[in-house]
């Protein structure tokens, strides 16, 4: 490991040190912490540390409940919701994955929706802790409206990711993680911090005009990717998290980053399904094998990959050799760190 790395177990002891002088909740803090590291690993950067000092402002605001004590309750034979009483949406997910997988392995499919949550990281890794358990899942999230419905000209959706997965003998799981949108939030912000314009047609402004600029998505707003079939997919993950969970939805969830006087309230819904009412697991991985062997020959002309491959190899690649933070990471980290006292782990 280089001198400037900084492996992954040091890392989330930082950031437990750093919210627990924060006074957030124990185990809310090892939910942040396990998924950002987490995402950190597997290459989405996006979802990792970088997300700590809005967190730490919205805490400041009080628009985030550090002390939260979310309650399940369940509805039905496969179904629960789980109030997340406006703490932590990392926390809520784990809570959420693993009520899931417990109704599934008890009834074959579980279905929990989570109301008056928070930002919850990266889908995929719920849907990874799913396959764990042998199991298949579905995980969605609403967010903030900045993408028009098709057809639409103002911002009515947001950017409504949704995760699938499913298990592999050998751990590299199927992982499909993608927003609904033509960009990811997080991919507007990296546009903007490099002082790069977007691609033409990804945005569009209120007459109708398409927008490059990325600190003017405020004023426009994304489009659906893929036209109406991006469009359809989110409405299935507005519906799912916001309208059936009793979360906000639409402009009922509230902004991460420019509102900080109402709590967010986003909405999430987790579906677990069981391999094991089906099949024997080791048939199931059997047969899933057999698939992608198809998979992988249908071209001699480049590698065919497995949505989460590339993931996976980075996972074991940054495990052994350390994460690399940012510069410019590391400055506004050490700045906070700066007032609690806490050394940096770089």
């Amino acid at each position: 490991m280089t001198r400037d790395r900084v492996t992954a177990t040091d890392l989330e002891a930082y950031v437990l040190r750093l919210f627990a002088a924060l006074s957030v909740e124990e185990k809310q803090a090892r939910s942040v912490a396990a998924n950002m590291i987490w995402s950190e690993l597997v290459g989405r950067e996006n979802f990792g540390v970088l997300r700590i000092p809005i967190h730490v402002k919205r805490l400041r605001a009080g628009v985030l409940n550090p002390q939260s004590n979310p309650h399940f309750e369940r509805t039905g034979t496969s179904a629960g919701v789980l109030n997340a009483e406006n703490g932590f949406g990392y926390y809520a997910g784990d809570l959420a994955t693993q009520h899931a997988v417990d109704l599934a392995r008890e009834t074959g499919i579980g279905i929990v929706g989570v109301k008056h949550s928070n930002f919850f990281g990266t889908g995929a890794y719920f849907a990874a802790q799913a396959a764990d358990k042998g199991m298949l899942s579905l995980v969605m999230s609403n967010s903030f409206p900045k993408v028009v419905a098709h057809g639409g000209l103002s911002a009515v959706l947001g950017t409504n990711p949704f995760a699938f997965g499913a298990p592999r003998e050998n751990g590299d799981h199927l992982l499909v993680d993608f927003a609904t949108s033509s960009l990811a939030g997080s991919t507007v912000r990296e546009y903007l911090s490099k002082g790069e314009a977007l691609p033409q047609g990804l945005a569009i402004r209120p007459d109708g005009q398409p927008e490059t600029d990325p600190a003017k998505i405020g004023e426009a707003a994304l489009l659906p990717f893929g036209g109406a079939k991006g469009y359809g997919l989110s409405l299935m993950v507005e519906i799912l998290s916001g309208i059936l969970s009793g979360a906000g939805f639409s402009d009922g969830v509230k902004s991460t980053y420019s509102n900080f006087a109402d709590n967010s309230d986003n909405g999430h819904c987790v579906i677990v399904i069981d391999v094991e009412k089906f099949m024997p697991l080791a048939d199931f991985f059997a047969r899933f094998e057999a698939f992608r062997a198809l998979l992988k020959a249908s071209s001699s002309e480049a590698e065919v990959l497995l949505p989460g491959e590339i993931r996976w190899a980075n996972f074991k690649a940054n495990s052994e050799n350390g994460l690399d933070i940012p510069q410019k990471i590391q400055a506004e980290l050490a700045a906070l760190s700066a007032e609690f006292n806490i050394p940096t782990p770089w």
